[in-house]
């Protein structure tokens, strides 16, 4: 189920990709807490983030691509997506020494705010242009973000999940 490079390749269903969503809401909290602490806080190498911290990741990447939804159906277009720094905000927001409880209730409730907020998105707006700073610089839509979004968490769900 998940993706394997960990962006979107070719169209996209918001509806689907909403629904993908939903799923993950209501399943991969009870996944996680069956992973052990020690498992969930080992790093597997200098640099690279804990299990924990991969969550804490999409919880930035949340709050982020929020921002993004509902932004690019307002400002000019094409709306130019700005990067964020990942891991200094793995680091300030001290995803690895938060309570799993704390973490796993963050992810839930933006990505449920996520949800409301596409819903709400007329048809039209799906189309709006959006450059997303790949190396290619083309063009795609606030609908392509939004299943790229999904996606991306797919692919880190590879590296909490990889079996």
């Amino acid at each position: 189920m998940w993706q394997q490079e960990g962006f979107l390749k070719g169209e996209v269903n918001v509806n689907d990709a909403m629904k993908r969503l939903e799923f993950y809401i209501q399943s991969i909290p009870e996944q996680i807490k069956n992973i052990s602490k020690e498992e969930l806080l080992i790093k597997p190498a200098s640099g690279k983030w804990s299990k924990q911290e991969i969550l804490g990741h999409l919880v930035d990447s949340a709050l982020n691509n929020l921002k993004r939804f509902t932004e690019i159906q307002f400002l000019p277009q094409p709306y130019i997506v700005n990067a964020y720094n990942q891991n200094e905000l793995v680091n300030v927001n001290g995803y690895q020494n938060m309570p799993l409880d704390h973490l796993l209730n963050l992810w839930k409730a933006l990505n449920r705010q996520i949800i409301f907020v596409v819903q709400e998105i007329p048809d039209e707006k799906l189309n709006y242009a959006v450059d997303p700073q790949y190396e290619k610089h083309e063009l795609k839509t606030l609908g392509w973000i939004i299943g790229d979004y999904v996606v991306h968490m797919e692919h880190h769900f590879k590296q909490i999940f990889p079996d």
